[in-house]
């Protein structure tokens, strides 16, 4: 899993018919000083989040599935969850 920034949206006229329904977005992995970190991560989209969102991705192929209802899906990301805040303790 990762945390990142919802950077767009994308619009696909043709995908995969498992795909039809769901929205696709670009996001940014974010470091935990909400830095940029490696390369953006095309996921669907399975919590409505927006543009700008700070965001959970999950990066596994069953589980993504499963978070978009999308079985059977040659589907590898998915957003799971819209973040609010990260507290971290010592």
């Amino acid at each position: 899993m990762l945390i990142g920034r919802v950077i767009t949206q994308f619009f696909a006229t043709q995908k995969n018919e498992k795909f039809h329904g769901t929205k696709l977005l670009l996001v940014q992995p974010l470091d935990l000083d909400n830095s940029a970190r490696g390369e953006p991560v095309l996921a669907v989209d399975s919590v409505d989040a927006g543009i700008g969102d700070r965001v959970l991705v999950v990066l596994e192929g069953w589980s993504a599935n499963h978070a978009a209802g999308t079985f059977e899906a040659p589907l590898d990301a998915a957003v799971v969850g819209v973040v609010d805040r990260v507290d971290l303790s010592k």
